[in-house]
């Protein structure tokens, strides 16, 4: 028997229960992609000392600082232009750019941009930058996918994504930037990020000179693992051997001028504190970059060692 317009009674059962099974799927399709967008979605806040301004200062010879309370950005001036370390946050430029005006000189003497680590809070402001100053932006291998894509390749990814920024010169490890007369020589510190980069140059202070350190980054973030164990591989390949590498070149590195990527690396704020009555003087620091390094490698080793018995 036929349920009218010559279908089968049965057949139009089955569409209608087809369709409301289509209805439920679809509603519960919504209803995962609201939950992933918008509620288990990781949440970045940007903690204050992030976009908080500190005064700019010298911190020795032609270096400078220019970042926030604890994103920081160096200026590096030499008579054929400036080399700026960190773009920062994609709201980051306005606050660098105030910082290297305030000291007296002028955004678009900028003319190399560096990047310490290719993560939102340390490159998302550099399109911004670039189009700005026309600066040269240099990268470290590891970093420069990541740089291009604005973090969409990262191996991490729970974390923001930015403004994707060109790159004009890939650099290696040991590679060395030069611009009227300062040498600033980039060591791949690689596990934090693919091409994590620690910064060297000298200063010359007093008739002394300095070895300034600028560490990239010191520790996986949460989440990201250095070991393959059953079930968790390793975040990326080779990321435990990229850490071991990075220890040991920074435990090598002679150092005067104790500087990274973070303010809190080397506890900036307290140090800037200390200016008013110890001068210049507070910034150099080799003690506390030695116990810094072996603290970190500590921490490494244990999560290693964590990691490696299943957790």
């Amino acid at each position: 028997m036929d349920g009218g317009n010559g279908i089968p009674r049965g057949a139009r059962c089955f569409d209608i229960e087809l369709a409301r099974y289509t209805y439920r799927r679809m509603k519960i399709r919504f209803l995962l992609a609201f939950l992933l967008t918008f509620v288990l979605k990781p949440c970045f806040a940007v903690p204050p000392d992030w976009t908080t301004a500190i005064a700019p200062f010298r911190i020795s010879g032609n270096l400078y600082y220019v970042g926030s309370r604890d994103l920081a950005s160096y200026l590096v001036v030499t008579p054929n232009g400036n080399i700026l370390v960190n773009a920062n946050l994609d709201s980051s430029p306005a606050l660098i750019r105030q910082s290297v005006e305030t000291l007296g000189f002028k955004w678009k003497d900028t003319k190399i941009l560096l990047s310490s680590q290719a993560h939102y809070d340390h490159v998302a402001g550099a399109a911004q930058i670039i189009r700005e100053t026309n600066a040269k932006h240099m990268v470290m291998d590891g970093d420069v996918d990541v740089i291009k894509s604005g973090g969409a390749t990262d191996f991490d990814p729970t974390l923001p994504h930015f403004p994707p920024a060109r790159v004009d010169r890939i650099l290696h490890d040991n590679d060395t930037v030069t611009l009227g007369g300062t040498i600033i020589t980039a060591h791949k510190t690689a596990g934090h990020t693919k091409g994590c980069t620690t910064w060297t140059m000298q200063t010359h202070e007093g008739g002394r000179t300095l070895n300034v350190v600028i560490v990239g980054g010191w520790a996986a973030n949460p989440g990201v693992r250095m070991v393959s164990t059953p079930g968790k591989p390793a975040s990326y390949p080779g990321i435990a051997a990229d850490f071991d590498h990075a220890f040991a070149t920074l435990a090598a590195l002679p150092c005067d001028i104790f500087l990274g990527a973070h303010g809190i690396y080397f506890d900036l704020l307290g140090k800037v504190d200390r200016m008013s009555k110890e001068g210049a003087a507070v910034w150099i620091d080799p003690e506390g970059y030695r116990k810094a390094v072996a603290d970190h490698e500590a921490a490494y080793r244990k999560e290693v060692a964590l990691q490696q018995s299943g957790h």
